[in-house]
């Protein structure tokens, strides 16, 4: 059987209708359901959070998931020094066409590379970004997949047991 997937992808991050971020980035493995890409940082610059800068060079191996209300971003510097992991609390991925489409909804976690730092981020955003109102049933979605992840980074196990 031949494997006529994509080599590279293009990646993007929507946030309320609007095109936040897209970038091309390489296929590494793909279960159906989840996808797994590597792409080098996309921004323009150094994005300084005062816990870890992303800086050109970093190196994001990304798991998104078809039917999982997040995606889990492991961070590397260019030398493979592991930063930590970023998880955006997204819609599902949707995958066609050689392209990953995923809606940011606000929330995010941070987990440091020896786990001993798990950040909850953007809660402030999230809740005023309308989404409860607007549609309750993603808003639940959003609150409950932060909490399922910052209780798999706090696990024995930490986030790494996702990735397997």
């Amino acid at each position: 059987m031949t494997d006529r997937r994509p080599d590279r992808l293009t990646v993007t991050l929507t946030k309320a209708g609007r095109t936040k971020i897209r970038y091309p980035a390489e296929l590494v493995a793909d279960s159906g359901t989840r996808i797994t890409v590597r792409a080098p940082w996309a921004a323009p610059g150094v994005r300084d959070f005062g816990f870890v800068r992303f800086e050109p060079g970093d190196v994001f191996t990304e798991h998104f998931w078809r039917d999982r209300w997040y995606a889990v971003k492991e961070v590397r510097t260019g030398e493979g020094v592991l930063k930590g992991w970023y998880c955006d609390v997204t819609r599902p991925a949707s995958v066609a066409d050689g392209a990953i489409v995923v809606e940011d909804l606000d929330l995010d976690l941070w987990v440091s590379a020896d786990g001993t730092s798990v950040l909850r981020l953007d809660e402030d955003e999230f809740a005023g970004s309308g989404l409860a109102a607007t549609d309750p049933e993603a808003a639940a979605q959003a609150v409950r997949a932060l909490d399922t992840l910052e209780a798999q980074a706090r696990s024995a196990a930490g986030l790494a047991a996702l990735l397997t």
